[in-house]
């Protein structure tokens, strides 16, 4: 433990694993590689841990069992100090004057009500210790106050919402324990977010918190395939039928008990003005189901602000968020209330063991000289599309004749390109639902054995047969997407094969730095990254692309 808030973990120690338990609850991973583990303490963990029900004295306990070396004195003061501000505020229902901000030491309240950046949010003051608050400003005070270093508990409770049956079908299949223990921290809690790996089956445990709330639901998904999975997997997993699960879409507005709408749409506008908002108000929702909140728009903050009566429920296999608003995730959807690493679910058989490759292709000189004169703003583009990535994936391909393969990326040229050169069809944002089901239906029952994918790709798509990923160019350095994309394989084998996830990357270019960044999440949940040179790993004799 050292003075900088950061924790290095000596994995191979006897201790390792009883110690890494300890401090999970308040201590963020950063770094995972083979022999030092490092994590931070932060404030918005130790937060975390606080709302989790875990004091400093426990968190102060855990460090000084496991230090090695003494732990730095003005650390653990700092320590109990950050996670004392956490509550000493508190949101509560009074009977007589509704919605008010409680401060449980009255000089904190005084100095947070003169703050302008809460200006409107706070009413009159009903006492020393109580000042009312305006109902519809729940949420945004929960934001300003975060912000402020005073992050309030919120103990106003929830409206039930409207009842509505739903029970967990008894069909041969039960929830696997982590499962269970999400479903259980996140009721406990009333909102917040569980943090479960890709193929983890983070749709079931949306499930069965339905089936604990037993109200209606609204549930927001990244697209409409998405959606329809969503449906499937209900229908299968509840004893909710097709007919109580509504659409709401560009292509379908159904509102249901259990309505399942898109971002798109709910972002959508016309004339400026957010034209699907009344579906927040459409029905008594009881409880709100956010998939994949690690990238909530930002409307839809704005939109949750409003929200903080219902129950919600936020689900990713990450809370990187590359536009730094895990602070918003927290006050608004709520808490981190579970979260399990990729690796042990790995070990527990839930999900498949996985190869990570950087594949460094040298670029030809037309194409080095195309990118020495590029402007900066492009020089992305014209590395990650290089066509002496081509050949590459081919041969990656040819290298795993026997499994089915996603070949991902992020400019449509380059897909078109490789769609052409591997004779393989294309699934990109302008592709029709319809076509999209096609497409993934021939995946699935095999008759297709190569896919080329964009973004679109990158989240919420069920393809379990998967074995073999193969990304050719990304959003920049986002350590979220490479996440998500390694995730399309991870669903385990039947006969419990590995998964492959291999990058190409043009040596010499910002492709390169860029790759760095983004295995950088992959890296602290524990998986390596082998780096291998095209010619050596596929052959010196790689055909050349004209």
């Amino acid at each position: 433990m050292q003075s900088d808030k950061t924790l290095l973990l000596e994995v191979d120690h006897p201790d390792a694993q009883a110690c890494r338990m300890a401090i999970a609850p308040f201590a963020e991973l950063e770094r995972s590689p083979e022999h030092v583990h490092t994590y931070r303490l932060t404030p918005l963990g130790l937060w975390n841990s606080r709302a989790a029900g875990h004091d400093a004295e426990s968190v102060v306990d855990a460090l000084i069992k496991y230090s090695r070396y003494p732990v730095p004195h003005a650390l653990l003061v700092d320590i109990a100090e950050t996670m004392d501000r956490y509550g000493r505020l508190q949101l509560v229902n009074d009977p007589v004057h509704g919605l008010v901000l409680r401060g449980l030491d009255r000089i904190v309240l005084v100095e947070v009500a003169k703050s302008k950046k809460l200006a409107g949010m706070l009413g009159n003051r009903i006492d020393d210790e109580t000042i009312a608050v305006h109902g519809s400003e729940r949420g945004r005070l929960k934001q300003a106050l975060l912000k402020l270093g005073w992050p309030a508990e919120d103990l106003a409770g929830y409206v039930d919402g409207e009842a509505h049956e739903i029970d967990l079908a008894q069909d041969g299949w039960t929830l696997r324990s982590y499962q269970q223990e999400a479903v259980d921290g996140f009721w406990a809690g009333g909102s917040g977010v569980v943090v479960l790996p890709c193929g983890a089956g983070k749709t079931l445990v949306g499930a069965a918190a339905m089936a604990t709330a037993k109200a209606t639901t609204l549930i927001l998904v990244t697209n409409t395939v998405a959606g329809r999975q969503w449906k499937r997997e209900l229908v299968a997993r509840t004893s909710l039928t097709e007919d109580e699960i509504g659409e709401y879409s560009g292509e379908r507005k159904e509102i249901r008990p259990v309505t399942i709408a898109t971002y798109q749409v709910l972002t959508s506008r016309r004339g400026g003005a957010f034209t699907h908002l009344d579906l927040f108000g459409a029905r008594d929702w009881g409880l709100v189901i956010y998939d994949e909140v690690h990238l909530l728009p930002a409307p839809i903050f704005r939109f949750t602000a409003d929200l903080q009566a219902r129950r919600r429920l936020g689900l990713t296999a990450t809370l990187v968020r590359e536009d730094g608003r895990e602070g918003d995730v927290f006050s608004l959807i709520g808490p981190k209330r579970y979260d399990a690493p990729w690796k042990d679910i790995e070990s527990q058989g839930w999900i498949a063991p996985a190869e990570c490759v950087e594949v460094r292709v040298t670029l030809t000189d037309a194409e080095r000289m195309s990118y020495a004169v590029t402007e900066a703003e492009e020089r992305y583009r014209v590395a990650a599309s290089a066509r002496t990535k081509l050949p590459v994936v081919k041969a990656l391909i040819e290298k795993h004749p026997d499994e089915q393969i996603l070949v991902i990326g992020g400019f449509l040229d380059q897909l078109h390109e490789l769609g052409e050169y591997l004779d393989a069809p294309i699934v990109q944002g302008s592709t029709t639902n319809k076509e999209r089901e096609r497409l993934f239906d021939a995946f699935r029952d095999g008759s297709l054995r190569t896919l080329v994918l964009s973004k679109v790709g990158n989240f919420s798509i069920d393809l379990p047969e998967a074995a073999v990923a193969i990304q050719v160019s990304g959003t920049f350095g986002s350590r979220q997407e490479e996440a998500q994309r390694l995730g399309r394989v991870l669903r385990p084998k039947g006969d419990g094969r590995q998964a492959h996830f291999y990058t190409v990357v043009s040596r010499d270019t910002i492709d390169t730095e860029y790759a760095a960044h983004r295995q950088r999440f992959l890296a602290e949940q524990g998986y390596a990254y082998k780096i291998v040179d095209a010619d050596d790993v596929l052959g010196p004799s790689l055909p050349q692309v004209d």
